[in-house]
Parts: structure tokens; C-alpha cells; sequence
């Protein structure tokens, strides 16, 4: 999961397979739909002697009754017994309320603190460890970003990440994802990249085409923006947020199965839900924001070509631990955001601090609101406009599964293993290698880290196909789901969707820690307005330069009109822009910290 989808997840590794040598391989795939393939495994699994009982572990950093505490509290919270004054208090701290932090003390305001409800800050950005080796529990790459994106630019020059040499911005190669990138197991073997390519006809090479002659040509005629709240929508663009992604297929004409197959996966990657839940401006957007959809037979330009990815063992955790070391005592964690109300001179906020089991009254002249949608709404009083349209949003449920291996796997034929790793049908979304950017010569112990988006999952027979239920209803099923499963029966479903590719793993594996994200993220719903999020609160401001952004910001008559801000509120969470993505985080955050 991530925060955000891999650039590598939007662009075709060049196969080292031809098209011939594919159809020569006599791959048939036609027929391999999802319940074929669950049948498989299961029926595989069956037959082996092998138990998984030996695998120790549980769910890790499992606080989501802190989330649920003020909801389902039967008693009435005790008055606060202390109170605290700051200049700016910061209320969440993910990617969002981290960045606000770095905003406030680049303009040197050092009187702010931060209330996060885990025991460390970085929200769906954080790691854990296995037996010694570093693992993420949440989002774990950040795309080489592009010019819209300065802000976070930024950020990895401050961070060592980017800099100028002789007149070019060389990047950190250390960090940089390295080769093999991303694999695909399909038909009993690995291809390089991720779109399938093994026994696929010439009809499905024609629709990979065509697919990637209509996203070069909406990014010629219309901007596609990362951050997308930097670009105000064009007509064509709301009317691709207005319907679905799958309805947009349909009317393209591209219906071939291992086409709609990656779709879903991308959308699914991307925003925890399918392609026929988002919208078809969520399902292009990716694509058109960053280098296009690459395809055999479509020359790319020079500019259509990616700059790669940073990753990290611990994933994105490696970003906000660094965005987090600076606050020191200012940081506080284990606290419940009960009440944000703004008074005539300032804000009160009050809170339950877990860990000195108390209640604890903060004053601040303003409040940065970096805290999910849905709990905005809930503790924000009085309520605003823009709190009501949030109550819409529907958030996706995601698992992240962490599994030590004592040694390395016995690899099947075809592509190497690589930080990426997909099987083709499956109801997961692949794994990717903990130990991939380890400069050991000898491949050992490592974790494998195994995503899951379980709403709009069809595979799981507890959960609906998509559109059987509204999506607020589909999220619902599925969070209940991913909160009533035994850990042991997470395990023995992770186990046999991964032996499919790896038969030696149940036996290699040691330990296995699950995270669960009942709200990870803000799913991008079709929208009759042809809205992304609260996407127009922000379109005025994408088209002015980063100077005029700056003047605008502190006009306190105009910037209410440019982002979620009041005189003495201002609003920052990936929730706002419609879909969780770092960019779109750190960029709001930045913004209300440079408000504030």
C-alpha cells in the first residue's frame, strides 16, 4: 500500500521475452480467471503435508481500539486536568502533519506541538522489524517526483536524496529502487514486468496499444498534474471523474481479460478499490500524471521515460522517521484527538493522553487539522461545509503482512527475483522483498512484505464482487471482516497464496506480523459534479507560480478561497485530494504549515 503506487506499476519493463517466444511457450491463460486460480492453491495446499503451525507472530502495533475509544465509550469523558498553550498545535500526525511541522519550523516557528494517536508518528508510513531486518507496515516507495511537485523536491534535497551537480539534479543511486524492479508470475513462471505478456495473443497487444495511443493523447490535449490538486480540472477530465473506470473501458472497447486483469490490479494498488468502483479519472490519472502507459510496439518519448523510485527496507517509514527526529518533545503520541473548537482568540482542543490515562485541554491560536476525514468530521465543532461532503467518503480497508524467511527461496524459472513481485489471478497484490536494496553478495534471511486490499476483492468469498454492494457498504463488510479474522487464518491464506510461486516457503518461513489498516485510505468515487475530493477548493491555486502560491496563501481575505483554511483552522490530509498518495499529503501539509 502505500501512500502511493510505484511509477514501476505504471510503465512496462521492456520483457526479455519476445512476442514469439511467448506464443511459442504455449501459455494458455484464457481460461485462468480468479476463482480458477483460488482453486488451484487451495486445492495444492490441500495436498501437502507441510503445516504452517510453526510460523509464530500476531497482529503488530494493533491500536485501532484507540480509534474506536471515543465512539464507543459508554461513559462521558472526564474534564481536562491539565492544560497546555501552544502558538500552532498540529492534530494527526501522518505524512501530512509531519510535513505542517517542517513548514512551521522553516519559517521558524518553534512553538507548535503535534498529537498523534500511535505510539510514532507517520500514519499509513511506518515499520516494524522481524527478528533483526526492517520491514514497512504501510506505504513503501516514493516516485522520483516531478516538477509539480516541488515541495516535495524539496524535501529529498534537504534529505541528501537530490542534488545539484554541475548544473544537473543527480539522484541518491542508494536509494533508487534497484534492478530487477518487478516480476510477474504467470502460467508457472516469472516474466519481467507487470503486465502480462506470456501466452497473450495478438489482440491483447493490440488493446495494449490502443491503450497507450488514448493516454498519450489526453496528456497532449489536457495537464495532468502529481499533485493533482495543483491543476484546476478540464471539462474532459470531469467527465472521466463523473463515471467509473470500467465504463470508460467499455466504451473504449478494451475488454480483453489480462488487460482489465492489470487494470484492477493497478486501481486496486493504487486506491485499495477496483476499477469498477474508482472513477476512469482515477484509473488514467496515474498513468497521464507520470510517463504514460507503455505497451510493445509504442515508441515512448524521451520525456515518457521514468526516473525510477526510492525505496527503502523499512519503506516510506525511512521519510517520516526523518521528518519526525526534529520535534523532539514537541512530538506526542498515544493521544485521541476528542474536540478541536475555535473560540474568539483562539482554538481549544481537547484529548485523552493513553498513556498518563488523562485528559488534557491544549489553547493554540490555530489548529492544523492533518487528521483523517472521517474523524475530522467527528470532532471538529462546530462542523464546516467542506466536514459534511467529507462524511461521504468512503476509505478503503488494506492488510499488510510482514514474513520472516530464515533463507533465501528456490526461484522457478524465468524473470529473477526482484523488489516487486505479482501473482498473476490472485486476490493479493504481490509482495515486495525487504532485503532487495541489501548490497550482499549472498542472498539470506529476509521478509517478505504481502499487501491486500480487501474491499472489491472477489476472490474472498466473505466479500462481494465489486458492485454487488454500494462501495460504503462493500468498505464496511470488508473492514468487519479484516477485524473478526483469527490471525491464524490470515495466516494459513498468506501462507498458500504465496507457496503457489514458492513451494519451499512454508517451510522457510519463521514469523509473521500483520497490520491492520481499517481506514488506509480515501477511495476515488465517481462523482456527478465531476469532482476529485474537495478537488475545486484547491484549482485556483495550481495555476499560480510557487511566488504568487506564497502571497495568496497569506492574503487571510483570499485564502480561504485557495485551500480548507479559516482564520483560525487549516485542513491537511490526503482525505482532501480525493486519494492517498505522499505527494498529495506532504503538498497539503506544506501548504497549512506555511498558513499557519
Amino acid at each position: 500500500m502505500s501512500d502511493a503506487a510505484p511509477s514501476s506499476r505504471r510503465r512496462f519493463l521492456q520483457s526479455s521475452l519476445t512476442v514469439g517466444a511467448a506464443s511459442a511457450a504455449g501459455v494458455g491463460l484464457a481460461g485462468c480467471d480468479a476463482s480458477g486460480l483460488r482453486g488451484s492453491v487451495s486445492d495444492w495446499w490441500r495436498g501437502q503435508s507441510q503445516s504452517v503451525e510453526h510460523i509464530g507472530g500476531g497482529f503488530v502495533d494493533d491500536n485501532w481500539q484507540r480509534g474506536h475509544w471515543l465512539r464507543d465509550r459508554t461513559q462521558a469523558v472526564p474534564e481536562p486536568t491539565v492544560q497546555r498553550r501552544v502558538q500552532v498545535l498540529i492534530a494527526g500526525g501522518g505524512v501530512a502533519g509531519l510535513a505542517a511541522a517542517r513548514a512551521l519550523r522553516l519559517r521558524g516557528v518553534d512553538d507548535f506541538a503535534l498529537l498523534e494517536l500511535e505510539d510514532s508518528a507517520g500514519g499509513n508510513a511506518r515499520s516494524t522489524r522481524l527478528q533483526g531486518l526492517a520491514c514497512p507496515m504501510g506505504a513503501h516507495y516514493l516516485p522520483v517526483p516531478g516538477d509539480s511537485a516541488h515541495e516535495v523536491q524539496d524535501l529529498l534535497e534537504d534529505l541528501g536524496l537530490r542534488r545539484r551537480v554541475a548544473g544537473r539534479w543527480v539522484l541518491d543511486e542508494r536509494t533508487l529502487c534497484h534492478s530487477p524492479q518487478e516480476r510477474l508470475w504467470i502460467g508457472g513462471q516469472w516474466q519481467d514486468g507487470l503486465l502480462p505478456l506470456l501466452g497473450v495473443g495478438e489482440r491483447t497487444l493490440a488493446q495494449y496499444r490502443q491503450l497507450a495511443l488514448t493516454i498519450a493523447q489526453l496528456r497532449r490535449s489536457v495537464r495532468w498534474s502529481m499533485p493533482a490538486v495543483k491543476t484546476p480540472l478540464q471539462p474532459v477530465q470531469q467527465a472521466l471523474a463523473a463515471i467509473n473506470f470500467v465504463a470508460w473501458l467499455d466504451a473504449q472497447g478494451l475488454d480483453d481479460p489480462h488487460l482489465r486483469w492489470y487494470l484492477n490490479y493497478c486501481c486496486q494498488d493504487d486506491y485499495g478499490a477496483g476499477a469498477a468502483t474508482v472513477s476512469a479519472w482515477a484509473g488514467l490519472h496515474y498513468f497521464a500524471a507520470r510517463h504514460g502507459f507503455a505497451a510493445p510496439g509504442v515508441e515512448r518519448s524521451a520525456e515518457d521515460a521514468s526516473e525510477g523510485l526510492f525505496t527503502w527496507p523499512e519503506g516510506n517509514a525511512w521519510l517520516t522517521r526523518q521528518l519526525a527526529a526534529p520535534l523532539g518533545e514537541r512530538l506526542h503520541t498515544a493521544q485521541v484527538v476528542l474536540r478541536i473548537a475555535p473560540q474568539r482568540h483562539g482554538v481549544q482542543v481537547d484529548a485523552w493522553d493513553f498513556a498518563r490515562q488523562q485528559a488534557v485541554r491544549w489553547t493554540a491560536q490555530q489548529v492544523v487539522v492533518a487528521l483523517p476525514a472521517h474523524v475530522a468530521a467527528r470532532v471538529v465543532q462546530p462542523s464546516l461545509p467542506w466536514l459534511e461532503q467529507a462524511r461521504a467518503l468512503v476509505h478503503a480497508p488494506w492488510l499488510v503482512a510482514n514474513l520472516h524467511l530464515r533463507s533465501a527461496l528456490h526461484d522457478k524459472p524465468g524473470a529473477a527475483p526482484s523488489w516487486d513481485n505479482v501473482l498473476y489471478g490472485q486476490p493479493n497484490l504481490g509482495y515486495v522483498d525487504a532485503q532487495h536494496q541489501s548490497l550482499h553478495p549472498v542472498p539470506g534471511a529476509t521478509v517478505l512484505t504481502y499487501y491486500r486490499a480487501l474491499m472489491d476483492t472477489p476472490w474472498n468469498e466473505t466479500v462481494p464482487a465489486a458492485g454487488t454492494l454500494p462501495p460504503a457498504q462493500a468498505a464496511l463488510q470488508a473492514r468487519r471482516h479484516l477485524l473478526q479474522t483469527p490471525w491464524a487464518d490470515w495466516r494459513s491464506r498468506i501462507v498458500a497464496e504465496l507457496a503457489a510461486a514458492h513451494h519451499d516457503l512454508p517451510a522457510k518461513a519463521t514469523e509473521l506480523r500483520i497490520t491492520r489498516h481499517g481506514h488506509a485510505m480515501a477511495v476515488p468515487l465517481p462523482q456527478k459534479s465531476g469532482q476529485i475530493g474537495l478537488y475545486s477548493t484547491y484549482s485556483k491555486l495550481g495555476v499560480l507560480s510557487k511566488r504568487e502560491q506564497t502571497t495568496a496563501l497569506h492574503t487571510p481575505r483570499v485564502r480561504a478561497q485557495y485551500a480548507l483554511a479559516t482564520d483560525r483552522l487549516l485542513f491537511a490530509h490526503s482525505d482532501w485530494a480525493g486519494y492517498s498518495v505522499f505527494e498529495e499529503a506532504f503538498t497539503l501539509g506544506h501548504w497549512a504549515g506555511s498558513l499557519a
